[in-house]
């Protein structure tokens, strides 16, 4: 028997980025692993209204995917806004995980106008600053704090991941992540945040690195697959 459900896949779609080629396979993956069908559209940003609920409401599912900036930040802070506040499955890639932390900050922080470097290169207190080192096709081990939905997810306590990104959290907010609801799970060697979780929620993970980079390889990524198996439960199928 064959079980499906519908994924929003959030970002300006670019052909030659190797996350945009990877994530349909990472997704046809994931299914296969649970015997389910799952389907993916699109939605880019330049088309999100500042309430998506209309246009995301048959969704099981969002993945807020890299190769940011995108055409409507707005639209992309919206659509992650729709995903926490609704319930729905999150996950949010590289791009993706600089702006879950972009609309938390705004709506749950209170910080007005949180800033991205990248798209404001003057910021005196950016949100989302430049990294000390690029990570521009590059990987590095993460370490999982124990006990958390993304280490009980890997099963492991440390993992390598690729990465394609100039820019992660701020040192000037990093310590607002020490406790939930949203909160660090994942850090690489030198104690930068590099995964959240949303604590409370059914799936609301960020990662910087691009876990849909293994489907190239074709390797099942465990991220992934909870991500679609939180679908098909959203699902109910």
């Amino acid at each position: 028997m064959t079980t499906r459900a519908r994924f929003a896949l959030i970002g300006d779609y670019n052909s030659a980025a190797k996350a945009h080629q990877g994530i349909p396979r990472a997704l046809v993956l994931a299914c296969e692993a649970g015997e389910r069908q799952c389907e993916w559209e699109w939605v880019h940003t330049s088309t999100l209204r500042e309430d998506p609920s209309e246009q995301l409401a048959n969704f099981d599912g969002v993945w807020c995917v890299p190769a940011s900036p995108y055409a409507n930040t707005r639209g992309a802070l919206a659509a992650i806004r729709f995903a926490r506040a609704t319930g729905r499955p999150f996950l949010g890639t590289c791009g993706g995980f600089q702006h879950a932390l972009l609309e938390y900050a705004e709506a749950v922080w209170g910080v007005e106008q949180p800033a991205h470097a990248e798209l404001d290169p003057e910021a005196i207190d950016p949100v989302i600053a430049p990294l000390a080192c690029s990570l521009v096709e590059s990987s590095g081990e993460i370490r999982f704090e124990t006990g958390s939905r993304v280490a009980a997810i890997y099963g492991v306590p440390t993992a390598i991941e690729e990465y394609h990104c100039r820019y992660g959290l701020s040192s000037g907010y990093s310590d607002r992540m020490a406790s939930g609801p949203l909160r660090a799970v994942g850090r690489d060697a030198e104690g930068e945040v590099r995964v959240i979780e949303l604590d409370g929620h059914p799936f609301f993970v960020a990662t910087l690195f691009q876990p849909e980079r293994s489907a190239l390889a074709n390797r099942r990524h465990p991220l992934v697959k909870a991500f679609v198996t939180a679908g098909h439960q959203r699902a109910g199928v």
